[in-house]
């Protein structure tokens, strides 16, 4: 089956700024695929040239198979970060009005019912919170339940637990058959929603994987944090390289059933220390380490495969 969004060697420069640098993708039906990246990296520009809002300077874009502009519109879904949707209308009338423009659209009070909203409020949309404004947008954009749908920082300015009820229409929506293009800067969210994970810095998209590969490959290694005043040196009997960061000793390596011996080794090595940290590496570390420096990445290994 051929993919329903392909970036071929994009290129967009505005002026002397150049926002994407030769960006190619392809994401298949079904799938959710998470682009990540620093402010200003040109996640909304290669959002806006993959839904036609933008034409690339060069590089191709198909959408469902044809170019954006001749998609059929009513397979799509878009819900812009700027969306601006008209302000005098409650909730229902909102995604109401949106619904109108389709022929075979979804029940607007079932539609604001799963994302987290009342059907019954009455506020004006210019009255609600923030994130009920984004969430009765999301509303909207499923009103002709897409095939295909983008959505740029979808829960930016929600609360947690609203943030999860999103999550749980998106993977819905997932497992429907829907492909679901997002961007976010929330780690968690990538994590948890995509199937794949593009991170993109500096218009160039540095490395795409499953969740879990790009961990494994870009996170870094696993360690116990003793903080301690202790010279790394006093630990070189322990087996495991250690390193000073900050307040504490790295210890890189230890896996979560040897701290028990790590701790007991430090005791009777007579090191003492104040607390014990486990942590393991996850996509933040991976998103800290390749934006901050994109060459750690080969180019023979920027789609990284779980």
């Amino acid at each position: 089956m051929a993919p329903v969004v392909v970036a071929d060697d994009v290129r967009k420069h505005y002026g002397d700024t150049v926002a994407l640098d030769g960006v190619s993708l392809a994401v298949e039906a079904g799938e959710v695929f998470a682009l990540i990246g620093p402010n200003g990296a040109g996640k909304t520009t290669l959002t806006r040239c993959l839904t036609g809002t933008r034409d690339p300077d060069d590089g191709s874009v198909s959408l469902l198979g044809a170019s954006p502009g001749e998609a059929a519109k009513e397979r799509l879904g878009l819900l812009p970060q700027d969306f601006a949707p008209p302000e005098r209308l409650t909730p229902r009338e909102l995604v109401a009005y949106y619904a109108a423009l389709y022929d075979d659209a979804r029940d607007p009070d079932a539609l604001l019912r799963e994302v987290g909203m009342d059907p019954d409020v009455e506020t004006w949309y210019s009255e609600l919170s923030g994130g009920e404004q984004r969430r009765t947008c999301v509303a909207a954009s499923l009103a002709n339940e897409p095939d295909v749908l983008f959505v740029d920082e979808p829960t930016t300015g929600i609360d947690p637990a609203g943030r999860r009820a999103l999550w749980d229409v998106f993977e819905d929506l997932a497992d429907t058959g829907t492909t679901v293009f997002l961007t976010t800067h929330y780690m968690a969210e990538a994590e948890r929603l995509a199937d794949r994970v593009g991170l993109l810095a500096d218009g160039e998209l540095v490395a795409t994987g499953t969740p879990e590969a790009l961990v494994t490959e870009y996170g870094g290694e696993q360690y116990l944090a003793v903080e301690t005043t202790a010279d790394p040196d006093a630990l070189d009997d322990l087996g495991y390289e250690v390193r000073r960061e900050g307040d504490a000793l790295h210890v890189v390596g230890v896996p979560p059933e040897a701290i028990g011996d790590v701790a007991a080794a430090l005791e009777a090595q007579g090191v003492a220390f104040d607390a014990l940290t486990w942590s393991e590496p996850d996509l933040e570390d991976v998103y800290l380490r390749l934006a901050d420096d994109p060459s750690v990445v080969d180019a023979d290994e920027e789609e990284v495969v779980a």
